[in-house]
């Protein structure tokens, strides 16, 4: 007798079947069913037709966004008659709070079931490394299940929720436990982009993200879900306010509420840039233990950061904290990415800032650079150091100008936040005012290299009329090339001096 024998077609994403050991989620188990159903269905087409399914994609892409009910459809038509246009529009921003809280749960569910039990299972990752990625997630499940059934209990007979404002108020300060997770957001994401480098967890990520289960999001994408519901928390509850009546008695919970989730948010804000600056600082690296300047240690915010450009055209990546302007070179030391100090880290409080048009330098770094003199830069900016024990000066260029004035308005707001008197004199040159004073410079000053040699950094400036590097008694002297006028009006100048002081 002739048995027949199903013969279970080569699919793309079959084997995660295999990868993934047998577990109680439900959507991790749906998965595999979903797969087994498949190749069920394609065993009753022809050799021809199964061949060519395979080819393609195993089933139907999933959309990213969740199919959602308004509130205003789950009631027939005498019902909705019944309720204000006012009212319903009410109870459908109160129903986007509600829906908001149950698709957060089933994400961290997710994210536990599907991804770290199942790594921890396999050993793709250590049980270390999963706590420091995914943090106490789990701890977070009761908290929002805890506003669900506040609002189950509020919600009357006819499916309304009558009074939210102190449900919310009462329950919003238990946010403050996700100060420790968005702190440690910046680690966990650097730790993340390390393992994937392993096979092992790159070729289990991708599985899971051609599942349907991911809809199409990454790992990351579900661990950042925390931290995007937090920032809603404040429109969703304005958005309930704005379709209150005046006279409700919920008015002032809902502004009360507002008023806690920015306190909430800002302390969180606060905990996660110290979070991060501290994070930065770690990865810095002295060549020198004279480079460590004791102002690191009171830096508690990162203003800004990223890669820019020298004059030389090097690349620098540049650290603006609170106190200290850190320029360094990302080095990797035994498999860790660090970022090499480059020079004396400058203080704020020393710290003078131009802003340079669009052809005012010329930068090098290339091989035709060094006959050509260099091409005309764009987007560039100075930063100097006004003390002279210092003496440092560096032109940055930015990719565009969009950044450029992202930089300018983060240094001009660290400079204008330190005390008046520790302020340097000078802080801000600015591009007209930089222009008039290079063509004085050129016709009544000797330049740098002639008065101090050509050991000097030849990027270091000075105004015109003021002590050259900050020395008692220098006089600024009209160069060989000036004209008779000029020369004629120093010694002028020179002689009534002598005249007032004797000297």
């Amino acid at each position: 007798r002739q048995i027949n024998k199903r013969v279970r077609p080569l699919s793309r994403v079959s084997s995660l079947a295999n990868l993934i050991s047998p577990s109680k989620n439900g959507a991790v188990r749906r998965f595999g069913q979903t797969i087994q159903n498949m190749s069920l269905r394609g065993d009753s087409k022809s050799p021809g037709t199964s061949l060519k399914s395979c080819s393609k994609a195993a089933g139907p892409t999933p959309p990213k966004r969740r199919n959602s009910t308004l509130w205003s459809e789950t009631l027939d038509v005498h019902q909705k008659s019944t309720f204000s246009t006012k009212e319903i529009k009410r109870q459908e921003a109160i129903h986007e709070l509600s829906r908001g809280e149950q698709d957060l749960i089933e994400d961290l569910q997710m994210a536990r079931k599907a991804y770290h039990d199942p790594m921890l299972k396999l050993s793709i990752m250590t049980e270390e490394e999963l706590t420091h990625i995914f943090g106490d997630l789990d701890s977070y499940i009761p908290l929002h299940e805890d506003l669900l059934d506040k609002l189950a209990k509020g919600t009357g007979p006819n499916g309304t929720v009558g009074q939210i404002g102190q449900i919310v108020v009462d329950w919003l300060p238990g946010l403050n436990a996700y100060r420790d997770y968005c702190s440690n957001q910046l680690a966990a994401k650097a730790l993340l982009d390390q393992k994937k480098q392993d096979r092992k967890v790159q070729d289990f990520l991708q599985r899971c993200l051609e599942s349907p289960f991911s809809r199409k999001l990454d790992l990351w994408s579900f661990l950042d879900i925390p931290r995007s519901r937090l920032v809603k928390y404040p429109l969703l509850l304005r958005e309930i306010l704005r379709h209150t009546p005046p006279d409700h008695p919920d008015v002032p919970c809902l502004e009360k509420a507002i008023a806690i989730i920015q306190g909430v948010l800002s302390d969180i804000n606060m905990r996660k840039g110290e979070s991060e600056s501290q994070y930065y600082i770690n990865k810095l690296e002295y060549l020198d233990d004279r480079q460590r300047d004791p102002l690191i240690d009171n830096c508690k915010t990162l203003l800004c950061h990223g890669e820019l450009r020298n004059k030389s055209g090097s690349k620098l990546h540049v650290f603006l904290f609170s106190e200290l302007l850190v320029l360094t070179r990302p080095v990797t030391r035994h498999e860790r990415s660090c970022y090499q100090v480059y020079r004396q880290p400058l203080p704020i409080r020393d710290l003078a800032l131009e802003d340079l048009q669009d052809g005012d330098v010329r930068m090098g770094g290339s091989f035709r650079g060094a006959f050509s003199q260099g091409e005309k830069a764009k987007n560039v900016f100075r930063v100097t150091s006004l003390d002279p024990t210092h003496g440092q000066s560096h032109t940055l260029q930015v990719n565009d100008v969009f950044h450029k004035q992202q930089w300018l308005n983060c240094l001009r707001s660290a400079i204008d936040a330190q005390p008046q008197q520790q302020r340097a004199p000078l802080r801000d040159q600015h591009s007209e005012a930089t222009t008039m004073t290079r063509a004085k410079r050129r016709s009544s000053v000797v330049s740098m290299s002639d008065m101090v040699g050509e050991g000097a950094d030849e990027n270091v400036w000075h105004q015109v009329g003021e002590p050259i590097l900050g020395c008692k008694g220098t006089e600024t002297i009209p160069a060989s090339g000036s004209s008779s006028k000029i020369k004629r009006e120093w010694r002028r100048g020179t002689q009534h001096r002598r005249k007032e002081t004797g000297v």
